[in-house]
């Protein structure tokens, strides 16, 4: 029996680019998506219409409570093998902090889960050694937090958008079945992002300092523009074809994954078939074909609509006329991911 509620669902997803804003029929699953929306992260005019268009009389507060998934630039999400020896050790987190994130304990909050099902990570029973530490710096959430009430969200619930999207991939794999390893990056604008993750859990994690800005320098200088502001515009407008100049724009990004992916297939035996970006602007998604051509693997297709329907969602066809791609996979994990009965339990606590 599934918790039923008059209360719509409304789920936000901020990342450097772009904001992407849904309405649901319901708060948790079954639940029946009614609005997909997208504006340019920073256009406060485009903003305030699509969250008019989305919930048209307004939020009781002033604000719309929703579920929110967000990409601070000092996210930590990163896969680790832990010793388990060590673990009741008062030194050790805080040494592994240290001496392989290079992070100051003391001012970030970090969370463990399991690499494998990402479920909470038990210290005391300590049988599984291989997990994934997810955080951000405490001053991060609070100027995250602040940023969203500023737009006019409340978050009801907070999440890093990383480990969500992460969470809903290994799900659909082990859903469609697949047994291919995925490169899945996210490039963002000083940073990127990439994991090897399959039906079997995240794999390898590895945060590259690079990202879409890196690519300004080339773009003026293979151009012959006067400066990188105007080299910006350009290469974030997309009123030029930059496919053909592709593989020298992920020239020293493709070294990074080239040494990441040849690490994990000599330490697994398994190679790796394809490649998914998931943050990418609009105009930039050629990118997702460059680097996959560049890697010699394919890129992947997903097919939500059925892995959906397995998770109790619904998207009827004038919702979405030409279908959900991979930019809105962050968005439809974050309905994805939490079973109904855990919310059906909290709201009988609340009761």
């Amino acid at each position: 029996m599934f918790f039923s509620s008059k209360t719509k669902g409304y789920f936000v997803e901020q990342t450097d680019h772009t904001i992407l804003l849904a309405r649901t029929s319901s708060p948790v699953a079954p639940m029946v998506v009614e609005e997909l929306r997208q504006c340019p992260t920073g256009d406060a005019d485009a903003l305030a219409e699509m969250m008019h268009v989305i919930q048209p009389k307004g939020g009781p507060s002033g604000y719309m409570n929703a579920c929110c998934g967000v990409y601070p630039a000092k996210r930590l999400v990163r896969r680790s093998s832990l010793e388990l020896k060590r673990l009741k050790e008062p030194t050790y987190f805080p040494e592994l902090f240290a001496s392989q994130f290079r992070i100051d304990p003391d001012k970030f909050m970090v969370y463990v889960i399991n690499a494998v099902d990402g479920t909470d990570y038990d210290v005391s029973k300590a049988t599984q050694k291989d997990v994934l530490f997810c955080g951000l710096p405490s001053d991060d959430i609070v100027a995250v937090q602040d940023g969203l009430l500023a737009s006019g969200f409340f978050p009801d619930q907070l999440e890093l958008g990383t480990v969500s999207s992460l969470g809903a991939l290994v799900d659909y794999f082990a859903f469609t079945k697949s047994k291919t390893p995925t490169l899945v990056l996210e490039i963002g604008t000083d940073t990127t992002h990439s994991f090897i993750v399959s039906a079997s859990g995240v794999e390898a994690s590895r945060p590259i300092p690079q990202g879409l800005d890196a690519m300004v320098p080339i773009v003026q200088k293979e151009l012959g523009l006067k400066d990188e502001e105007s080299a910006k515009k350009l290469f974030y407008s997309n009123t030029f074809d930059f496919t053909g100049m592709g593989p020298l724009l992920v020239k020293k990004l493709l070294k990074e994954l080239q040494s990441s992916i040849g690490f994990y297939e000599v330490q697994t035996g398994q190679s790796v078939g394809q490649i998914l970006c998931t943050m990418l602007p609009t105009k930039l998604t050629w990118l997702d074909g460059a680097i996959a051509s560049a890697l010699g693997v394919a890129t992947t297709k997903l097919d939500l609509m059925p892995w959906l329907q397995s998770r109790q969602i619904t998207i009827p066809d004038g919702v979405a006329p030409g279908g959900v791609d991979v930019r809105w996979f962050g968005l439809l994990s974050l309905m994805a991911n939490t079973p109904p009965q855990s919310h059906a339990a909290a709201a009988e606590k609340k009761d």
